[in-house]
């Protein structure tokens, strides 16, 4: 079984290179399925669980594998510890499949370390994250962002994702030797990216 990570900036294209390295090499891929799992099993809204999972005020609590995952609270803290426990309950399920795989965020890397997964993060500068995000508020037909409100979106993202990292490590988020290849993707194309990672990646597999 081989698994591959992707950690990444929000913005920085790491969601379409980890979806584009699935439909290369025929892997299967796994992001917001995640959350759709973790709604199914527990009868939640989706909006709840994502927006519970991508708030920025996490207190540092051991998630480790001796904790158990209890999603009866009334306390909005212990809620999110219990869906984060829920969240890494389900990865270790993936891993366990046996299927190769690709997974996109959720610290994958960090909860299926003894599996040996290839570590990818993705960055890019900012001016690419903004201009990535303004494409996408585009497509959309209501409720569109500013481009201020992007930036502070993308702020707001990237520091919850680094105290969850920090929580989960005791680390930075970022750090080049937590991971096996980084990727800055600005100002190029993802598909192209995707088909020379997928190379490097199962080269690395193979060494």
């Amino acid at each position: 079984m081989k698994i591959i990570t992707v950690s990444r900036q929000f913005g920085s294209g790491g969601r379409e290179l980890g979806k584009r390295l699935s439909d290369v090499l025929s892997w299967k891929y796994y992001d917001k399925e995640i959350i759709q799992q973790l709604v199914k099993e527990n009868g939640l809204n989706p909006d709840y669980v994502s927006n519970m999972l991508s708030s920025s005020d996490w207190q540092s609590v051991p998630i480790t594998t001796s904790s158990s995952f209890n999603i009866i609270s009334t306390n909005d803290m212990d809620m999110k510890t219990s869906l984060l426990i829920a969240q890494r309950d389900i990865i270790e399920k993936i891993a366990k499949s046996g299927n190769d795989c690709i997974i996109v965020g959720r610290d994958a890397d960090i909860i299926l370390k003894d599996y040996h997964p290839f570590r990818i993060y993705v960055c890019a500068d900012m001016e690419s994250r903004l201009e990535r995000c303004m494409k996408f508020e585009e497509k959309k037909t209501e409720g569109r962002l500013s481009e201020k409100e992007v930036l502070k979106n993308i702020k707001r993202i990237d520091k919850n994702r680094a105290n969850i990292r920090e929580m989960l490590t005791g680390r930075n988020w970022g750090e080049s030797d937590m991971f096996d290849l980084t990727v800055n993707a600005s100002r190029r194309d993802i598909k192209k990216l995707s088909e020379a990672v997928a190379q490097y990646a199962l080269k690395w597999f193979e060494a």
